[in-house]
């Protein structure tokens, strides 16, 4: 198929293949499915596995067992069903990452409670699980392409401009009315939206068929907030009103001191060999715009030659593709986000966050503020090692990207939340594994 957009008006047959393709994919990606599928495979077969081939086991009690991969099981539903909630979100990115914690928790929490259980059934139960969600998914991805009703006038017609879904114009309710498995977008604050089209969007709603403002669509699809004034950014709040945001300073603090306990060896084997490797300190630190605008030092591992004083300036902050400036460790560093890791103390510092817009230099910062509207306003939440646009569009290479960049950035602030954090964290991982982005 395509990957272009595909606009069907007026071609019955093509609608049809469409919503017969919605309702596999609605099928494989139900909710139901997945639970009875998870429990019986991940929970019964499990534990029919490991009797039939390890046999019974005294030492440890059965029930206690199935309880645990039961939570494991429905935790991990729980998290890939949040993480995957936005559309345009992939889900077999998510698989592996979301069962993968709720196991540790449940096994970590058995094991504090020296509660008995069988580890063996628990891998298998993981093991297990695993699989068939990622062969639900595979099957769901293969079944459908991401399809939505549109209801043409105001804003909408922007949705066309994604390139990865196909668009089905409805003119009328009732044209609407005959294809129920097609979620419906509109321009819901269009004033020439008949009061026809209103009825028929509340009724939908409320029958349980999903409805979504176009813009907002929009935004989740391409993964950015698209804002001309800061009237425009339908936060309600301009801070993120979360009790997550305090929970999140103490999750990072605890979890950068456990890191940089683990991986101090790696830290100083790190830092010896940049000082074999060129002349300079091992720890490069420069003064960046932090969170609420307050300027603070960050600290990296040196992956570049030092640059000489006549050199500083827009361009030497920086990078560019294929630089010339980094060395041949620093590339290998960058492109497994090593230089980031002495990060760690500013996390501890509280300057930093796991997760968050990356913080600019200040001459940089500053420059952006007099070109860029309201380009303060990312600084409303710390700034990351990672970040959602570090995982969408990787480093900036150029002033141009800035626009864009702020858009990845302001979608972070809106939908601030431990899902989207955690769907960073799975995309991270996947960055470190291939290189993508680096610079």
């Amino acid at each position: 198929m395509s990957t272009d957009a595909v606009l069907l008006t007026d071609a019955d047959g093509e609608r049809q293949r469409l919503v017969r393709q919605q309702r596999a994919g609605a099928l494989l990606s139900s909710p139901l499915l997945q639970l009875v599928g998870s429990l019986l495979i991940g929970v019964l077969g499990a534990s029919l596995i490991r009797h039939a081939f390890l046999g019974s086991a005294p030492e440890f009690d059965p029930g206690n067992t199935a309880i645990g991969t039961s939570l494991s099981v429905l935790g991990g539903l729980v998290i890939y069903r949040k993480v995957t909630s936005l559309p345009g979100t992939a889900a077999l990115i998510n698989t592996l990452p979301a069962f993968a914690v709720s196991y540790v928790i449940f096994v970590a929490l058995f094991s504090a409670l020296r509660i008995d259980f069988s580890r063996q059934e628990f891998v298998l139960s993981f093991i297990l699980t695993l699989t068939y969600m990622a062969l639900l998914g595979a099957a769901a991805a293969r079944a459908r392409r991401p399809a939505f009703g549109y209801v043409a006038g105001g804003a909408a017609g922007e949705l066309l401009d994604v390139t990865h879904v196909d668009w089905v114009e409805f003119t009328t309710p009732a044209e609407a009315a005959e294809f129920p498995e097609l979620a419906l977008a509109g321009d819901l604050q269009d004033e020439a939206l008949s009061p026809e089209w209103e009825r028929f969007l509340a009724e939908a709603a409320i029958s349980g068929r999903r409805v979504y403002n176009a813009r907002q669509l929009r935004e989740s699809l391409i993964g950015r907030v698209e804002i001309r004034h800061l009237s425009e950014n339908a936060f309600g709040h301009l801070a993120p009103d979360s009790i997550y945001a305090p929970l999140k300073l103490y999750i990072d603090v605890a979890a950068a001191f456990i890191v940089l306990v683990l991986l101090a060896p790696l830290l100083l084997l790190t830092g010896l060999l940049i000082r074999l490797g060129s002349p300079g300190p091992a720890i490069f630190a420069q003064e960046r715009m932090g969170y609420r605008g307050k300027v603070f030092t960050m600290y990296k591992f040196r992956s570049m030659r030092q640059a000489a004083p006549e050199a500083a300036g827009l361009s030497a902050d920086m990078t560019r593709n294929d630089d010339a400036r980094i060395t041949w460790l620093g590339r290998f560093i960058r492109k497994t986000r090593i230089d980031e890791l002495p990060q760690l103390v500013n996390i501890l510092k509280g300057e930093m966050s796991w997760i968050g817009p990356r913080p600019e230099t200040v001459r940089l910062s500053r420059w952006y503020e007099a070109e860029i509207p309201f380009y303060r306003y990312r600084h409303i939440v710390r700034p990351g090692i990672t970040g959602w646009a570090q995982v969408r569009q990787g480093h900036v290479t150029s002033v141009t990207d800035v626009s864009e960049k702020l858009q990845y950035d302001f979608f972070y602030v809106k939908n601030f939340s431990p899902w989207l954090d955690f769907l960073i964290a799975a995309l991270t991982v996947r960055v470190m594994l291939t290189g993508l982005g680096a610079k």
